[in-house]
């Protein structure tokens, strides 16, 4: 634990390669998936994101995703194409666009995750307890750490 403390460059860019790996590993099986549909990443992003927030507004989903309206505009235009999301006036405020995944885009979720899952759950699986804590600490810290 010691050796935490005193963290130098080479220790953070190894840290760094092993998060980008591990991102590029857990999204890249799924790709048989995500090409046979001709979704990418960043349509995958969105379908995680909805089934996360069912009836998310399309202002939230751009502020979770950090990404401009066009961007989320050319990706929710290919999940409309391919006929996985539905949408939804907000009764009070018209204005307001909710998305849902439609039974079709349910299972196009759940097809993706069932294959990420699997890598994911060896990876916890062979680990203990407080390392799945102290992983899941580690992981909310990065995302929330202000710079």
């Amino acid at each position: 634990m010691k050796e935490l403390l005193y963290l130098k460059d080479d220790q953070l860019i190894e840290f760094i390669e092993k998060i980008s790996m591990s991102y590029r590993e857990t999204f890249s099986d799924a790709k048989k998936v995500l090409d046979r549909n001709s979704i990418g990443i960043a349509h995958h992003k969105v379908i995680n994101l909805i089934s996360l927030y069912e009836g998310i507004t399309i202002s939230e989903l751009l502020k979770k995703l950090k990404i401009t309206k066009q961007s989320l505009n050319r990706v929710l235009k290919d999940l409309i194409k391919i006929e996985v999301v539905d949408f939804k006036k907000d009764k009070k405020d018209t204005r307001l666009k909710h998305v849902y995944l439609n039974e079709k885009g349910n299972k196009l979720f759940n097809e993706i995750f069932s294959i990420q899952k699997k890598r994911i759950y060896k990876a916890l699986l062979n680990s203990s307890s407080k390392e799945v804590i102290n992983f899941n600490n580690v992981l909310n810290r990065i995302i929330n750490e202000k710079i």
